[in-house]
C-alpha cells in the first residue's frame, strides 16, 4: 500500500491552521508519525515493529520541542544571562517519552492520534529503553534538579557521561544477584542529538616541561602520553508547559585517529583500532569496578574526561559571548554533584593559566566564584581518595597545581590556627598518614565559595564530622539545601488516578507550583467520600503493582494486604537486613499463633548491590531465601508475603511508589545525607517507618509526628554509644525474638540446611554490627505493631494518607533549585511563559 503523503489526504480546518513538525492536534501527530516512520525510519507501517512505532513517536514528541530548544539556545549566548552548570557523573533521567509528553502537555491527544494507528500508548511507552546514565538517588536527584530548572525557568546545561553501557541489568537467579549487562542504547536513542563538531582534545599521562616565555614568563608545559576526543550529545529537557528547554550535553569519548592504516597495511590489525579501543573506554560504561588498580585509573579518567569537556565547552560559550576570561564567573554558576567531579578545580586553573595565561591569583579569584560543592555523604569511606602515584600516572599536571593550591591553603590554615600542626595534617589536600592520597572532598571545599549538605540533619552533621575542620576554617561557606524530587514525574506522571482525583479538587496548579498550592487538599481530609475516592486509587494501583509482580517473579500477591516496601540501593547501613529480621520475627509469631488475628503483610523489597560488594549481595540472597520458605508455608497464607522485585530503577519505580502503604526508610541516623526516596513514597501517601536520619526528620516535622513511624536511636545516641563501647552481642543475649530469628538464619533453616552461607552476615552482626541492627531491633519491631494497630483503622489510615500528600510541598525540587539560585548561584529566571 502506497503512504500517503500530506498533500494525498483531505485536511481539516484545525490542520490548516498548525504547523506539520510542530502541530498538537491528535490529527497533526497522526500524521507525523507516519511522516517519521517513512521518512526518519524508512519502515511501512505494514512491516513496522513495536520499536519502530515507538521510535516514530518519540520523534514526533521531539519534533515539538526542537522550536522551543533552538530559542532557548540562544539564551546560552546571551551575555546578559548567567547560567546553571550542573555538573554530575550520573543522570539517572528515566523513560524520556511519558514525561515529555506530559510537560508538552499532549498526552490525550498522542493517545487518540497511536489508538488511530492501531497501537496502544502504554506499550509504546512500555518498549522505551531506560536510559543508563544513573546507579541510585545521587542520578535521580539531578534529573529532578533538570526537570525543575527548565520549569522556572532557569537556563542551565548539565553536563556528564554518555555512557554507553549502564551500570547493569539486576537479575535474579536463585536468588543471587546477576548482572547482565545494559546494553540501553542497542535500539538507538532518539532523544539526543550528535554535535560532532563541538568536541574537545582531553589528555592524560605523560609528563611537565617547565620553561620561560618570550617576555620571561615562568610556565609549564603538558606533554600528555594520550589523548581523547568528548564528543557532544545534546539531549533537550522541556520544562512544564512553558517555553524553556534546557539542555543535558553528555560527552562521548573517541579516539583523535580511529584507525592506523599503517600498522593495518603491515598486518597489525590489532594494532591498527587499538587507539579506539583504548579511547572509547573513557565512556564505555558506569562507573567500572574501581577494586583493581585499573579500575581505579578509569574511574579517575571518566571524571576528569567529562570536566574537562564541559569547562572547556563553558570557555568556548562565554568567550563566544565576546566577554573576557576574567568575568567567567559572571556567565557560569559551576556545582559539582558530589565528588566525583571535584577535579573541576584544578582543571579550571589549568586552563586559566596554562591555556589562557592568566596569573594565579586571578584564576584562583574566578575558580572560587565559580565553583560550588554539594556533599552527599556522611561516610568517611565513601569520600573519594585516590592514590599519589596512580593520580600522579593519570593527571601529573593537575597534581602540580594541587599542590600549590594545597601549599597556599595550608598557609592560611597555619595563619588562621598557629601552631595546630595536627588540623593541618586534618586539611590538607594531601592524605600523608600512610599511604599518601588525593582528597577530593578537600579539593572541592577548598576551591569553591559554597558547601552545602542536602538535609538539614545531614549539612549539621557535616559541621562536626568528616567536614568540621573545613567548617572551622570556612564557616561562612556552609548552608543546606534541602533535596527535593519533581511532582511531574513522582506524581502526574507515575500516578494519573491521584493526579486526576487532587485536581478536580484544587485545579492543577500544583503540579506546577507544589509547594504553594498542594496543602489545598488538606481541607478533604475529613471528607469521607473523598477519603473514600483516595482509597480506591491506592488500591487500584496495588491491583497493578501486583500484577506486574506475579509477571515478573510468578508470586502472588494480595492488594488488600499491606504493601510494606523497601526499595533502594542495597548497603548495609540501609538495613535491608532489620527489615528481614522483622519479617522472620513476624513469621514465627504466626507460626507460634495461628489463631490469632494478625494483619496481612506483603513486604517488598527492590534494588541493586554494587558487583564487589560481599554483604549486599548476602543480603539480597537472605531476602529471596526468607521469601522462599515464607512463601511456601501454608500456615503463613494470606497473611504474609515477601517479594525481591529485580532490576529496580525509574520506569519500575513508577509502579512502586504509587503501590506503597508503607515505606521503609530505616537506615542508622546520621548514617543517610538526605535520600529522596522517602520523599516520592510519602509524594504518593505511603505513611513512613523511619528513624531520625536524613531528610526523615523534616518530613516528620512537616506532615507531623503523629502521621509518621518513628522509632530507633538518634544520631547523637548512635555516637554515644559507639563511644562508649557498643556489644551487640549482648542485645542478641537479653532478647529470646532476636535470638531466635538470629539462631533460625545461622541454621540453615532459611538456607536450606546449609549453615555457612550467611555466617558472614550473622558473625558480622554479633560480633559488629557497625550499623546497629540488634540495638535498633526492638524499637524497630515495637514501631511496627503500631503500623498494623493503625493500619486495621482504615478511615484514620487514608486520612493520614491524605496529609502526608498535602503536607509535601516543602520536598518539591523546585524548592531546592530556588534555594540554589538564591542562596548559592546568585541567579534569576528569565521572563517565561
Amino acid at each position: 500500500m502506497a503512504k500517503k503523503s500530506v498533500k494525498d489526504r483531505t485536511t481539516t480546518s484545525e490542520e490548516v491552521c498548525e504547523n506539520p513538525r510542530t502541530g498538537s492536534s491528535a490529527a497533526s501527530l497522526k500524521q507525523a508519525i507516519l511522516d517519521n516512520l517513512y521518512y526518519v525510519q524508512g519502515r511501512l507501517p505494514e512491516i513496522a515493529t513495536r520499536n519502530d512505532w515507538y521510535m516514530a513517536v518519540a520523534y514526533t514528541v521531539r519534533d515539538r520541542m526542537l522550536e522551543k530548544f533552538i530559542s532557548a539556545l540562544k539564551g546560552l549566548h546571551n551575555p546578559k544571562v548567567k547560567l546553571a552548570s550542573y555538573l554530575s557523573a550520573e543522570f539517572l533521567m528515566g523513560p524520556h517519552l511519558g514525561n515529555n509528553l506530559l510537560n508538552l502537555g499532549i498526552t490525550d491527544q498522542m493517545r487518540s492520534a497511536v489508538k488511530e494507528l492501531g497501537h496502544d500508548l502504554e506499550d509504546l511507552l512500555g518498549q522505551e529503553e531506560e536510559p543508563g546514565l544513573g546507579n541510585g538517588g545521587l542520578g535521580r536527584l539531578a534529573a529532578c534538579y533538570m526537570d525543575s530548572l527548565a520549569s522556572l525557568n532557569v537556563p542551565a546545561i548539565g553536563y556528564g557521561i554518555r555512557y554507553e553501557f549502564g551500570i547493569f541489568d539486576q537479575e535474579i537467579r536463585d536468588g543471587w544477584q546477576v548482572e547482565k549487562t545494559d546494553k540501553w542504547l542497542h535500539l538507538g536513542n532518539p532523544w539526543e542529538i550528535c554535535r560532532p563538531e563541538t568536541s574537545y582534545y582531553v589528555n592524560f599521562g605523560g609528563h611537565t616541561e617547565q620553561y620561560r616565555d618570550e617576555k620571561g614568563k615562568f610556565k609549564v608545559r603538558w606533554v600528555p602520553h594520550r589523548v581523547v576526543k568528548g564528543v557532544a550529545y545534546d539531549t533537550p529537557v522541556p520544562s512544564y508547559r512553558n517555553d524553556m528547554v534546557d539542555l543535558l550535553r553528555l560527552w562521548k569519548s573517541e579516539a583523535v585517529e580511529s584507525f592506523d592504516f599503517q600498522a593495518f597495511n603491515v598486518g597489525d590489525y590489532y594494532k591498527a583500532v587499538e587507539e579506539k579501543v583504548i579511547s572509547e573506554t573513557g565512556s564505555k560504561v558506569l562507573y567500572p569496578n574501581d577494586e583493581p588498580e585499573i579500575g581505579k585509573t578509569l574511574r579517575l579518567a571518566q571524571q576528569y574526561f567529562f570536566v574537562s569537556c564541559s569547562l572547556q565547552d563553558m570557555i568556548r560559550i562565554h568567550l563566544f559571548r565576546g566577554k573576557s576570561l576574567e568575568t567567567f564567573q559572571g556567565s557560569f554558576a559551576v556545582q559539582l554533584n558530589d565528588t566525583h567531579p571535584s577535579i573541576a578545580v584544578a582543571e579550571l586553573m589549568r586552563l586559566l593559566i596554562d591555556e589562557h595565561l592568566l596569573d594565579w591569583d586571578k584564576a584562583w579569584k574566578i575558580t572560587q566564584q565559580t565553583m560550588a560543592y554539594t556533599n552527599h555523604t556522611l561516610l568517611p569511606e565513601a569520600l573519594e581518595k585516590w592514590p599519589l602515584p596512580l593520580f600522579s600516572r593519570t593527571l601529573p599536571r593537575h597534581l602540580e597545581i594541587i599542590y600549590e593550591i594545597n601549599r597556599r591553603f595550608l598557609d592560611d590554615v597555619r595563619s588562621k590556627f598557629h601552631g595546630d600542626d595536627g588540623r593541618v595534617a586534618r586539611l590538607s589536600i594531601i592524605d600523608e598518614t600512610g599511604e599518601k592520597y588525593v582528597r577530593m572532598a578537600h579539593l572541592a571545599s577548598v576551591g569553591s565559595h559554597h558547601i552545602n549538605g542536602v538535609a538539614a540533619l545531614h549539612s549539621d552533621l557535616l559541621t562536626k564530622t568528616v567536614l568540621k575542620d573545613m567548617y572551622d576554617m570556612y564557616p561562612d561557606r556552609f548552608v543546606n539545601v534541602t533535596n527535593g524530587v519533581t511532582p511531574r514525574r513522582w506524581i502526574a506522571l507515575s500516578n494519573p488516578g491521584l493526579t486526576e482525583l487532587i485536581t478536580a479538587k484544587i485545579g492543577d496548579g500544583w503540579i506546577r507550583h507544589f509547594e504553594d498550592e498542594i496543602r489545598k487538599i488538606e481541607a478533604f481530609a475529613n471528607e469521607r467520600a473523598f477519603r473514600t475516592a483516595w482509597a480506591k486509587i491506592k488500591h487500584s494501583n496495588k491491583t497493578g503493582l501486583a500484577a506486574i509482580i506475579k509477571e515478573k517473579t510468578g508470586v502472588v500477591t494480595d492488594p488488600a494486604s499491606l504493601f510494606d516496601i523497601q526499595v533502594k540501593r542495597i548497603h548495609e547501613y540501609k538495613r535491608q537486613h532489620l527489615n528481614v529480621l522483622h519479617i522472620i520475627t513476624l513469621y514465627n509469631r504466626i507460626k507460634q499463633a495461628p489463631g490469632k488475628d494478625f494483619v496481612p503483610r506483603t513486604f517488598i523489597f527492590g534494588g541493586k548491590a554494587a558487583p564487589g560488594y560481599f554483604m549486599a549481595k548476602r543480603i539480597i540472597k537472605l531476602i529471596n531465601s526468607v521469601a522462599e520458605v515464607v512463601n511456601s508455608d501454608r500456615d503463613v497464607a494470606g497473611r504474609l508475603k515477601v517479594v525481591f522485585f529485580p532490576d529496580f530503577n525509574v520506569k519500575n519505580a513508577h509502579h512502586i511508589y504509587p503501590a506503597a502503604d508503607l515505606s521503609e526508610q530505616i537506615s542508622t541516623a546520621g548514617k543517610e545525607a538526605s535520600g529522596t526516596g522517602n520523599m516520592k513514597f510519602s509524594m504518593n501517601g505511603a505513611l513512613t517507618i523511619g528513624t531520625l536520619d536524613g531528610a526523615n526528620v523534616e518530613i516528620r516535622e512537616e506532615v507531623g509526628p503523629e502521621n509518621f513511624f518513628l522509632f530507633g536511636l538518634t544520631a547523637g545516641e548512635v555516637h554515644d554509644l559507639k563511644v562508649t563501647g557498643y556489644d551487640p552481642r549482648s542485645y542478641y543475649d537479653a532478647n529470646p525474638r532476636l535470638r531466635e530469628a538470629m539462631d533460625q538464619i545461622s541454621s540453615g533453616h532459611f538456607s536450606r540446611g546449609d549453615k555457612e552461607l550467611f555466617r558472614p552476615l550473622v558473625d558480622n552482626l554479633l560480633n559488629h554490627d557497625p550499623f546497629l541492627l540488634l540495638a535498633d531491633y526492638q524499637s524497630y519491631i515495637d514501631c511496627q505493631d503500631r503500623v498494623s494497630a493503625a493500619y486495621r483503622d482504615q478511615g484514620q489510615w487514608v486520612r493520614m494518607s491524605v496529609l502526608n500528600v498535602a503536607r509535601m510541598g516543602k520536598f518539591s525540587s523546585d524548592r531546592s533549585i530556588a534555594e540554589y539560585c538564591k542562596n548559592i548561584w546568585k541567579i534569576k529566571p528569565v521572563k517565561g511563559k
